[in-house]
């Protein structure tokens, strides 16, 4: 165990010109070494560290300090912005703090004997149960955020499809990552696949599924960069192409096997490159599909991520089983699944009607015109 003495420094003849500073990143020393030995990532950790120092500068004193007030205070003032920060933002700011108090409060770590003995006071829990956000709901979105319907897919596409005919036709450069961006899009969508994972495909990704040969290597995904457990490494899934998006197939095999080889790349395995045989970053999609949905005045509430819960939804209204999509997708839960799910009236009318039929009219059953 890391000790304050052995965080701080214990020598008698050693005098911090500033003690509280020194102890105060004693505390975040041991707190870094903790979130460690819990297995979570290091990017995950330095978010946790810069939001407590920021934290200590808007309560604007030490943790040996803090009260359960300034909590509220926080709260107020993010709610208080506009937009307000989400709910589930600032569900994730208490969580932080409540983990930072109750190391720092922990008897087996020594800080609290250690404030009480240089500062006459030391550190509590300023958390609790009547001051900070509940995960009371599984869904946490903004309810604006929907997934794409038909017609909207259909224009996306279509637009940026246009988009490499026109720089062709301009005899400008870009129609390969023209190309591409809107391949990559395709992609998303066909297989349901959330951004970093579409990224972070490489070619040996590509793979062929014996039950379906007419598709040769482009009959499945292997997802190696899934989203992850807290503190686990990303986990991985097989998703199996299925035959209404058998069109953005043929797509992936042009650019596979014509486009991509004219980037000139012979040393890089990713699926997605550019020009300077780099792979192609999470935060150019971004600012790609912010463009493409402006210039078509699509709702600005639709996101990259709505492809892949219209991916969800569609597969529904397909008829493919709850249990295949959840595997498709990556879910652990089917309530998950079931939260990306916004089917059609249309597709509700359906199953609405064939329920009438089966109550109503027993004897039409199993028979066809």
């Amino acid at each position: 165990m890391f000790s304050p003495v052995s965080v701080i420094g214990g020598r008698e003849d050693v005098r911090h010109l500033d003690p509280e500073a020194a102890v105060f990143d004693g505390m975040l020393i041991g707190w870094e070494r903790q979130q460690l030995s819990r297995g979570l990532g290091h990017q995950t950790i330095k978010n946790n560290l810069s939001f407590i120092r920021r934290f200590m500068s808007f309560t604007g004193d030490y943790p040996w300090r803090w009260q359960a007030g300034d909590i509220e205070d926080l709260t107020a003032s993010l709610l208080s912005r506009q937009p307000p920060l989400a709910h589930s933002t600032l569900r994730g700011y208490h969580v932080k703090i409540r983990s930072f108090c109750s190391f720092i409060t922990d008897p087996g770590y020594g800080w609290a004997e250690e404030c009480e003995q240089r500062f006459g006071t030391h550190p509590t829990q300023i958390c609790h149960d009547r001051n900070t956000l509940h995960h009371l709901a599984e869904f946490e979105a903004k309810p604006a955020r929907r997934p794409f319907t038909y017609d909207e897919l259909e224009a996306f596409f279509a637009h940026a499809d246009r988009q490499v005919d026109r720089i062709v036709e301009a005899g400008k450069k870009g129609a390969l990552a023209a190309l591409r961006d809107a391949q990559i899009f395709k992609t998303i969508y066909a297989f349901g696949l959330r951004r970093t994972e579409a990224v972070m495909l490489d070619l040996p990704d590509l793979r062929s599924n014996p039950h379906s040969p007419q598709w040769g290597s482009f009959g499945t995904l292997h997802v190696r960069f899934g989203k992850a457990f807290k503190g686990g490494p990303p986990r991985r899934r097989t998703v199996l192409a299925v035959p209404e998006f058998d069109w953005a197939l043929h797509g992936l095999r042009q650019w596979v096997e014509e486009a991509r080889p004219r980037f000139g790349s012979r040393n890089s395995t990713a699926l997605w490159i550019t020009e300077r045989s780099s792979r192609v970053t999470a935060r150019h999609l971004d600012t790609r599909f912010a463009e493409l949905r402006r210039e078509l005045d699509l709702d600005q509430h639709l996101t990259l991520h709505s492809l892949r819960h219209a991916y969800v939804t569609h597969l529904v209204e397909f008829g493919y089983p709850e249990r295949f999509v959840q595997e498709q997708v990556g879910h652990s839960y089917a309530s998950t699944t079931a939260i990306y799910t916004s089917v059609s009236n249309d597709y509700k009318n359906r199953i609405l009607a064939k329920a009438l039929a089966k109550v109503y009219h027993p004897e039409q059953q199993g028979q066809h015109p």
